[in-house]
């Protein structure tokens, strides 16, 4: 089940977890324009052979895990892997002198709902549903700029503050389940999503020059990252911040 499945990070696992055999489940929130990325999605997801059931509508809301959950157990599914890659959140300062321009309470607790707090419902959701296949990951995007600070991003940097916290505390209580839970911290990556951040392209510029691999990350990378610990018998790596950067993390 992938969380954010048409574009980026959710949309390169999802075609890399096909190709490794796996049905895919995707939620995603696309208007009209923006949708024939899922649909592409879809399309090659199908291509590899497997199962395809994606949704649009918001992954935030009770109502949608509630149908997703309801539609899963229909079909006898299993989720073996949960990812949560959602990127909808604002980007405003929380001070500036025209006090118009700051983020509004409003904003940040949606901020923190969608791209943090949501991990928790769905792993709830799922977990009471037992939709949980036996040696089940789950995986949750973050980022540096979880303790790092650039303009305008304080309130993503807190949601994946936040998101991190949940990934810990997730881990110990799932354990005894034999359901594992990483976050995933990826260097800068040319993505939509990343192309909202103010000074978007002076980020990627600079996270070329700092990593040490020569190149900026690729949703591919993580793709392939997530695919590998996916394997039978890693379930012992769980509760970490696992960085998929080519070691830009490790360069001032």
């Amino acid at each position: 089940m992938i969380l954010g499945a048409s574009s980026g990070f959710g949309a390169a696992t999802a075609r890399e977890l096909a190709r490794a055999g796996m049905h895919i489940c995707g939620v995603h929130l696309d208007r009209r324009a923006t949708l024939p990325m899922a649909e592409a999605v879809k399309a090659d997801v199908e291509a590899a052979g497997v199962e395809a059931l994606f949704v649009n509508a918001n992954a935030a809301d009770a109502e949608t895990r509630r149908q997703v959950a309801s539609a899963l157990r229909e079909r006898g599914a299993r989720v073996r892997v949960l990812m949560h890659s959602l990127a909808f959140g604002t980007l405003r300062p929380y001070i500036d002198e025209d006090a118009a321009q700051e983020v509004t309470q409003k904003q940040l607790e949606m901020t923190l709902d969608v791209m943090a707090n949501s991990l928790v419902y769905w792993t709830q959701d799922l977990f009471h549903a037992g939709l949980f296949a036996p040696d089940a990951r789950i995986y949750a995007m973050t980022s540096e700029g979880s303790t790092r600070v650039w303009r305008g991003y304080g309130p993503v940097s807190a949601a994946k503050a936040a998101l991190e916290a949940h990934v810990r505390q997730l881990a110990v209580e799932l354990a005894r389940y034999g359901i594992a839970v990483n976050a995933i911290q990826a260097g800068v990556t040319p993505t939509p999503a990343q192309a909202k951040i103010p000074g978007a392209e002076e980020m990627l510029r600079e996270a070329e020059r700092r990593n040490p691999s020569g190149r900026l990350t690729s949703p591919e990378d993580v793709a392939r990252a997530i695919r590998a610990l996916s394997a039978p018998g890693l379930g012992w790596i769980t509760g970490n911040v696992i960085r998929v950067d080519g070691g830009e993390a490790l360069v001032p």
